[in-house]
């Protein structure tokens, strides 16, 4: 045989000589239907990158076609749904509160043309975010208004443009000027709306004569007392600070920050202040962030004084903040339907959670790993800022450690859990029951 047709012969044998073009490859049926779904360009890079691993040798040609339709991602996006076993309910990693169902149907019908700000019955234009506001306005009737904007921080801005305008000085205790994550803190978004701070007391105590006498310095250039929950740290021991009542008595304004999104005090949260209770209280506005204990979207609620919330929703500056029309859709489904994720995590029992735990151990027993799946008990947090320092009795599956990396990398539904001396452990607390199916299937491949 001449070194001519040993060099046929080859090109006949490998099989990256065959491999299929990307026309071809684009033309099969489930392409072309994935391409109406997630675009030609998403689905064009997904075949490439097949067709890459086909000339690599690590595919053979014929599987080309199935490999690219499993490797299409179910979005066009790059976000991926991944099931939270760490043991943090609120996760500021994760995406903060998981969405409940009826808020997940409520975006779909929101992500149409809808009567977002029209009135159907008259034809004219309606109240952006009414039914929204209604609900809220619902669920904490202590309020005389309500007010939505995109998040926490922006509502307190909100608040301190509209009272304090540019000079105007808010009063507010040292041991609450707190840096709220990612290296955004309290005092520097005050400041940068215009407000000039005054603070008062020491980092670890504060008392009413503390803000009796910065009031008494400017009376008429205080805008509004301040009381910032302190959410993501606890300092104890020889500590004091003054409750809303009797900052209520200073004359000025007092506005609340209280964080977490609580709207009414919440038995396995003593400590966590509520919109309600400090509206009771005295405040006159109350801040909060939708998308943490409240288990809504990512939004800024405003509480209080009729008077006070309107002037804040007509301010200039509450076009910068407006909320979208998916968001106020998510958050009257948070508020009037079903109870959210979040919620639901905080109400479960150690029992429940110990079962579900057992039932997952005893399904994983046929994988042969060393050391075997087993239940435990465990500890899990609120996390999100809010609650810091309260334990969560909870339960969670113990894989081995060396699991932990393939299970945050698994190709259908990631599962992050976290490692404690040396086991992986899967917290159930934040795991919906309808997830168990995926953390079940995940946790068979990783073993492979």
């Amino acid at each position: 045989m001449d070194r001519t047709s040993v060099e046929e012969d080859h090109v006949e044998t490998d099989p990256r000589r065959r491999t299929p073009r990307t026309d071809a490859v684009l033309s099969d049926e489930r392409l072309r239907k994935a391409a109406d779904r997630l675009g030609e360009h998403v689905v064009k890079q997904t075949v490439r990158a097949t067709l890459e691993r086909c000339r690599a040798g690590e595919l053979a040609p014929e599987d080309v076609v199935g490999a690219a339709v499993d490797a299409l991602p179910p979005a066009a996006t790059s976000l991926r749904r991944v099931v939270n076993a760490t043991g943090i309910v609120v996760h500021t990693n994760l995406g903060r509160a998981p969405l409940s169902d009826a808020a997940v149907e409520a975006l779909g019908v929101a992500a149409g043309a809808t009567d977002v700000e029209l009135d159907l019955a008259t034809g004219r234009r309606g109240r952006r975010g009414r039914s929204a506001r209604g609900a809220l306005a619902a669920a904490v009737p202590e309020a005389g208004g309500v007010h939505v904007v995109n998040n926490g921080a922006a509502a307190l801005a909100l608040v301190t443009c509209v009272l304090a305008g540019r000079g105007g000085t808010v009063v507010v205790a040292r041991g609450e000027l707190v840096e709220i994550g990612d290296g955004f803190r309290i005092p520097e978004l005050l400041e940068s709306v215009g407000a000039v701070l005054r603070e008062v007391g020491t980092t670890n105590r504060v008392r009413l004569a503390d803000y009796e006498a910065a009031v008494a310095e400017d009376p008429d250039g205080t805008a509004f007392v301040l009381k910032v929950h302190p959410s993501n740290f606890v300092v104890s021991g020889f500590t004091s600070s003054v409750p809303v009542e009797e900052l209520a008595t200073l004359g000025p304004p007092v506005v609340v920050d209280t964080g977490s999104g609580l709207l009414r005090p919440h038995p396995r949260l003593p400590d966590e202040p509520s919109a309600a209770a400090a509206l009771r209280s005295g405040a006159d506005l109350v801040t909060a962030s939708g998308d943490k204990l409240l288990g809504g979207p990512q939004c800024g609620l405003m509480l209080g004084r009729t008077d006070l919330v309107e002037s804040l929703r007509r301010h200039p500056f509450a076009r910068a903040v407006r909320v979208d029309k998916l968001t106020l859709a998510a958050l009257e489904a948070t508020l009037v339907g079903p109870l959210p994720p979040v919620v639901a995590a905080l109400e479960a029992t150690p029992a429940q959670l110990a079962l579900r735990a057992q039932q997952l151990a005893d399904q994983l027993g046929d994988l042969g790993l060393d050391p075997p799946p087993e239940a435990v008990p465990s500890v899990a947090a609120v996390g999100g800022g809010g609650a810091p320092g309260v334990e969560l009795p909870s339960a969670a599956l113990v894989l081995p450690a060396r699991l932990a990396g393939p299970l945050r990398d698994d190709p259908c539904v990631p599962v992050v859990g976290r490692v404690e001396r040396g086991r992986l452990l899967l917290d159930l607390i934040a795991v919906q029951e309808s997830d168990e199916a995926d953390v079940l299937a995940a946790v068979r491949r990783a073993a492979r």
